[in-house]
Formats: C-alpha cells, sequence, structure tokens
C-alpha cells in the first residue's frame, strides 16, 4: 500500500501503521490490547470510534461503514503529534541526556527532548523521543539510556 493512500478496512490501516511505525499501546486498532487510549470496535452493524481508561470505555462517535471510521482513524492518527514517537531516554542525568542527543544528532535522527519534573522541581527527569522508523535505527540505544525504574 502507497504510504501516502488513505486506508479503506482496519487491516489496512494497522499495516499502514506498522509500516510507518506508528505506536500502537495508545491505539486499539484491530483488536489489540491497550490500558488507555482511543480504538476502533463495532457495536451491532456500527463501527465506533471508543476511548478507554482505567476500565472506562466512552464511546465518541459512531460510523456506518468500515472506510468512514477508517478514514477518520486514519486522519486523528496522523494528526497525533505522539503517536509516532519512542521514548528512547529517561534519565535525571542531565549529562546522559546530551550525550545521547549527541549520539542521535550524529545519526542524523530526528528526535525531541522534554524535561519534566520527576522527583521534585529541582530534580527533573529527561526523556528523549525519536520520530518514525527512525526507532529502527536506534532502540538499540534505549539499553543504555532509558533508566526509568
Amino acid at each position: 500500500m502507497d504510504k501516502e493512500m488513505t486506508p479503506n478496512t482496519i487491516i489496512e490501516l494497522e499495516k499502514w501503521m506498522k509500516e510507518n511505525c506508528f505506536n500502537f499501546n495508545g491505539y486499539s486498532i484491530n483488536g489489540n490490547s491497550i490500558d488507555e487510549g482511543l480504538g476502533i470496535d463495532k457495536f451491532g452493524s456500527l463501527f465506533v470510534w471508543y476511548y478507554t481508561e482505567r476500565g472506562q470505555t466512552d464511546n465518541l462517535k459512531y460510523f456506518r461503514t468500515e472506510k468512514e471510521i477508517v478514514e477518520f482513524a486514519f486522519n486523528e492518527i496522523k494528526s497525533d503529534k505522539w503517536a509516532n514517537r519512542h521514548c528512547i531516554g529517561f534519565t535525571t542525568e542531565k549529562t546522559e541526556a546530551k550525550e545521547l542527543t549527541d549520539k542521535l544528532n550524529e545519526l542524523n535522527v530526528e528526535y525531541t527532548q522534554d524535561k519534566i519534573p520527576y522527583n521534585g522541581p529541582n530534580q527533573p527527569a529527561y526523556m528523549t523521543f525519536v520520530l518514525g522508523c527512525d526507532i529502527n535505527k536506534v532502540s538499540h540505544l534505549k539499553d543504555r539510556y532509558y533508566k526509568r525504574k
């Protein structure tokens, strides 16, 4: 399937997500299990776009055809800036976070990095994300730079 072509079926949407290295941990597409996020389900003859969190599910939107819900889901997933980001670095050490970004720059890999309060405002953690299929080039770095306990 052409990467720019809109999928027409749930199977095609799942395939597109895999080919473009989108995360499934926040999207239930074709029945994969998630703890929290959005997904597609069937309710009688209707297709449902839903949100689930902590065991509670809210049906957000109903569609008459598989093609309609897949087009909707495709556009939602494409516009979600976190859907194709993969966390490969989590550390409280600023020098380690810098070392990781230096390596990513050397490899010409696009990334984003956030600094978040972790053990209070004076003890931040640094989270580093790579985009899309670049995860395949650098997943080995996660062993060294992902230190969340």
